[in-house]
């Protein structure tokens, strides 16, 4: 008789997890809270308009090309890529903005054209970055985050310089230019911290970007979400939903025996859970919790999110698919992330345009918008600051881009901090899980492997490696890989 694998959540770690235990011949049951699959990357549909909940970048195709190549696939067998061109645009003001094209020579080019000589250093800057792409992602990410013997090896023992030193002081070296500089710093938002916490190692985020370009996938990042499903229900996993786990019951070895999931006790030999970290403690008896409510407290969280879902009557102008509003100091609103913890005066915000890529997101002359604001987990979160939020950033989209917009808008959805708890049971609301910041990298961040339970697992963004939807795919084969390695089965 198989072993028996309970799952808890079915957002990209869990998923890529449950793939890789079935084909270890487990019997992988993933239990969902919500009504559909995929966590922060469910999909909304209103009115003929379509929008991808959480995720909207598709960037470091390899790792997905690696995912799916261990079970004998690739993506294109699930769903049709994409590479944008132009990849993305940032404002800095009216008729003041910098698009980066699809190329990495055109690249080159905006940046000459921009600050002259500065192309000669961003070659340098990308053939570093890209070194340690492949230093970090294809080997170092992949480990399990149990010791720190895991971050030496010979390529990183030259680079010893470049976790003390920050992305910020690397960038700001060579090049001059505020545009710039604010595109360069721009990638390691995705880590969830602020460039001057993040280790200047960090910048192979910077060639994921400019060396392998942002993509589409046609029907949106939900596509790889349902590509995930189809796998693993090929692999024989078993999918419940609207089945929120309540109880995580041990015995008297404190080894997990069954878990609650709506009333009903589930006998299980071992549970993994890609839900909320903190949360999951809390079904477990007080003893048995690793980590305490100020453990997380003083934890440095990646931001929660403001976000709309925007259906307009017409098509925008002088927008991409991806569009960045750093029309505003970044660093101000960095500040009310991470230091007094406060609605931003002024937000930076980002908007995704996908109908102007994919006509399956909207209706025939219609555009689909989704806009976000970072924001500091555990905000007040009420529907008047949704609603004064929302106006200030259309108010600028609007001057920003020469156009009326607001007139145009048949419905909007807001989702915030609130959402998140709901939906997610994320500690204070966050999206994006841990910063990875130098105190909180590899064997620094919470363990995949419960140290007072046996047989329980945890994967996803608040453990290894981190926030973003590649390393949570690669969280679900870390964790995975230890489970074979070390449990109890």
């Amino acid at each position: 008789m198989k072993k028996q694998i309970s799952i808890i959540g079915s957002g990209f770690s869990s998923l890529a997890a449950a793939a890789y235990m079935a084909k270890a011949g487990y019997d992988v049951t993933v239990f969902e809270k919500n009504d559909t699959l995929g966590g922060r990357a469910r999909q909304y549909k209103n009115e003929g308009f379509t929008f991808d909940i959480g995720p909207t970048w598709y960037w470091m195709p390899d790792v997905f090309e690696k995912f799916f190549a261990d079970f004998g696939r690739k993506p294109s067998d699930y769903y049709q890529l994409e590479k944008l061109t132009p990849a993305y645009q940032v404002y800095f003001g009216e008729d003041d903005s910098i698009i980066i094209p699809g190329s990495f020579e055109e690249i080159c080019e905006v940046f000459e054209a921009e600050e002259p000589g500065s192309s000669k250093h961003l070659r340098k800057f990308i053939k570093e970055a890209g070194d340690n792409y492949k230093i970090a992602v294809q080997d170092i990410v992949y480990r399990p985050g149990v010791s720190p013997l895991e971050l030496v090896t010979p390529q990183t023992a030259v680079r010893v310089g470049q976790f003390f030193s920050t992305i910020r002081k690397q960038v700001r070296k060579h090049i001059k230019s505020s545009k710039l500089i604010q595109v360069l710093e721009f990638p390691v938002l995705f880590l969830g911290a602020k460039p001057s916490n993040t280790p200047a190692f960090y910048n192979f985020m910077n060639y994921a970007d400019f060396g392998l370009g942002t993509w589409h996938p046609k029907g949106g990042m939900y596509m790889v979400i349902e590509a995930m499903v189809n796998l693993a229900k090929q692999l024989g996993v078993n999918f419940i939903t609207n089945a929120a786990v309540e109880q995580i019951v041990t015995d008297a070895n404190n080894k997990v025996s069954e878990i609650v999931v709506n009333g009903e006790h589930i006998k299980t030999s071992l549970v993994l859970s890609g839900a909320d970290y903190a949360h999951t403690e809390t079904l477990l008896a007080p003893n048995l919790r690793q980590y305490s409510e100020n453990y997380w407290n003083k934890r440095v969280f990646a931001p929660s999110s403001l976000l709309f879902y925007v259906g307009f009557d017409k098509k925008l102008k002088n927008v991409e698919h991806h569009t960045l509003f750093f029309d505003t100091d970044f660093d101000v609103h960095a500040k009310s992330i991470y230091d007094t913890i406060e609605w931003p005066e002024k937000p930076l915000f980002y908007a995704s345009f996908p109908s102007i890529t994919d006509d399956s997101f909207a209706p025939d002359g219609k555009e689909a918008a989704t806009f976000l604001i970072p924001l500091a987990p555990g905000l007040e979160d009420t529907e008047t600051l949704r609603e004064k939020y929302f106006n200030i950033i259309i108010e600028r989209l609007e001057k920003l881009t020469g156009q009326n917009v607001k007139e145009n808008i048949i419905f909007k959805k807001s989702y915030c901090v609130n959402d998140f708890i709901e939906d997610y049971n994320s500690f204070k609301g966050n999206a994006y899980g841990l910063a990875n910041i130098l105190t909180q990298t590899a064997f620094l961040r919470p363990k995949i492997k419960s140290k007072k339970v046996k047989n329980l697992y945890f994967t996803g963004q608040l453990t290894v490696p981190g926030p973003g939807v590649p390393p949570s795919l690669i969280s679900g084969k870390i964790a995975s890989d230890l489970i074979l390695k070390t449990s109890l089965l």
